[in-house]
């Protein structure tokens, strides 16, 4: 099974994708954004990215002006959301850019803080720093809140930057907003900036990373067609109490948009060293001309920040077929014919043995079976499950359904809640040209088996209906604690069947 790992290694690293660091604001508020600090002599330039002009130092009546290593809204509007990066020169003529999203939430008369305008936990032992507040320049605290209602009782020692929870529990945890004036050049205005709070936080929050899909993709669709967008995001090192992963249209939440062709679905799971992700598809029954024309952004939000990364929809090009390309297609594949041959003659065995593994199943006309393959696996919550499960709900169909086409059966997918699960599985096994069952340590010590595992053993066995591919998912060694019916098949693919020898090579 090392071509599989390699695969699960190689997928997770080419959908690593880096977007730009995302600031929240309320409309109306100041706002400041600083560029880190490399040194006091470096110089820095701030420029808007969507108009590729620099951002000059403050005239007379600038609402955004630029300040050393800081960026200023005096105050934000919603004309503010975009793109900006600040450009680091070197005294050796070298520079770094580094890029910066602003959003600007419009303010809404008795509605909470907007959630996403947070900053990380920086203490569990019961003081809680304002925020930012130190690149205003004396700047007054006016009220403290918790969970978006005003701070009180005897208990809360309010300091001029900070409040210190005296003894905190675990009902102290939430989010503490601060919010506090300041005035510049005469003009007095507000700045809300909220902190979480855990007394005792047993994880470790890491920046958010958006791992597919990339920023600015494009897909292409078909209209009338359904359409299933998957966000992956790693959130941090074990389960996080605060981690969202969610789709927006046209900068609105999903679920706060009244369109029924729109549902979202997410699940969670932990991979290795213990990283924490989050997956969230976006599944739209149907296609519309209007759809062409949004945008649809991934939000991962967790204590420390919030990142996104944006796609949008075109329709598939419709290529026509004049009689000069018809020639010239022809003639390609005469070309590719006497190639294939070439192939066949020096790869005979080879290609035998791949073509009756991989395309046979396609070449099964009317034999009443609608799935290529149903996929057996260990189901529940443990670390090396969450991790079986990504493989089976992620990797496969990406490469086995995406790529090559093929149509797998997998329990929790195609087979959901509130059907008669016994009737529904076998039917779905019967419906299905083979069996892949994953075998993992799990799987071999566990004293009660799935109903799936004793309805697809039944088939293969005793109705020789079915015909099976075992796949270890890790080094099994002996297959002595196996059952019985597991271990005569291993028997039956011995060194002579073509199976055996194709999984060989692999």
């Amino acid at each position: 099974m090392m071509v599989y790992a390699h695969l699960i290694f190689l997928s997770t690293f080419l959908l690593v994708s880096v977007t730009s660091e995302t600031f929240d604001a309320m409309e109306g508020e100041a706002l400041v954004i600083k560029c880190p600090r490399w040194s006091s002599s470096v110089k820095v330039t701030w420029y808007h990215m969507d108009t590729n002009k620099i951002i000059p130092a403050e005239e007379e009546g600038s609402q955004i002006f630029s300040l050393e290593r800081f960026l200023w809204f005096l105050p934000t509007s919603r004309e503010h959301s975009g793109n900006y990066t600040c450009v680091i020169h070197f005294s050796n003529n070298r520079t770094r850019s580094f890029n910066m999203s602003v959003q600007v939430h419009p303010y809404k008369q008795g509605v909470c803080f907007p959630s996403r305008i947070r900053y990380p936990n920086d203490t569990g032992r019961g003081k809680v720093v304002c925020p930012t507040i130190d690149n205003y320049k004396n700047a007054t605290i006016i009220q403290w809140y918790k969970d978006c209602r005003p701070l009180q009782g005897q208990r809360y020692f309010k300091g001029e930057k900070y409040i210190f929870i005296n003894n905190p529990r675990k009902e102290d945890d939430g989010y503490y907003t601060c919010r506090f004036s300041y005035t510049h050049k005469g003009n007095v205005f507000n700045v809300s900036a909220t902190r979480i709070f855990i007394s005792k936080a047993k994880h470790s929050p890491l920046p958010p990373r958006i791992l597919f899909p990339k920023d600015k993709d494009v897909i292409e669709v078909e209209l009338g067609a359904p359409l299933s967008l998957k966000c992956q995001a790693r959130l941090g090192i074990k389960k996080q109490p605060m981690a969202v992963v969610t789709w927006d249209v046209d900068n609105i939440p999903v679920k706060y948009l009244r369109v029924s062709r729109f549902h979202e679905k997410t699940h969670s799971f932990e991979g290795r060293e213990q990283d924490y992700y989050k997956e969230t598809a976006l599944h739209i029954t149907e296609i519309k001309k209007e759809d062409l024309q949004a945008n649809f952004t991934c939000v991962a939000v967790n204590e420390m920040h919030n990142t996104r990364a944006t796609v949008t929809l075109q329709l598939k090009a419709q290529l026509g077929l004049p009689n000069v390309l018809l020639i010239i297609g022809s003639l390609v594949l005469l070309v590719a014919i006497a190639v294939s041959i070439i192939l066949y003659q020096s790869f005979r065995v080879d290609i035998v043995l791949l073509y009756r593994e991989i395309f046979q199943p396609y070449s099964i006309k009317d034999d009443g079976k609608i799935y290529d393959a149903y996929v057996i696996y260990p189901k529940n919550h443990t670390n090396e499950a969450n991790f079986v499960e990504y493989f089976v709900y992620q990797i496969m169909p990406d490469i086995l359904e995406n790529k090559y086409g093929y149509k797998l059966c997998i329990y929790g997918r195609d087979i959901h809640p509130g059907e008669d699960t016994a009737s529904a599985i076998e039917k779905s096994i019967q419906k299905s040209r083979r069996l892949i069952i994953l075998l993992t340590r799990q799987l071999i010590n566990c004293k009660e088996h799935a109903y799936d595992q004793h309805i697809a053993l039944y088939n293969a066995l005793i109705l020789n209906d079915t015909k099976v591919i075992l796949l270890e998912m890790e080094t099994i060694g002996t297959y002595e604690k196996l059952q019985e019916s597991l271990r005569f098949i291993i028997k039956q693919q011995d060194e002579s069947s073509e199976t055996w020898e194709y999984f060989k090579r692999i």
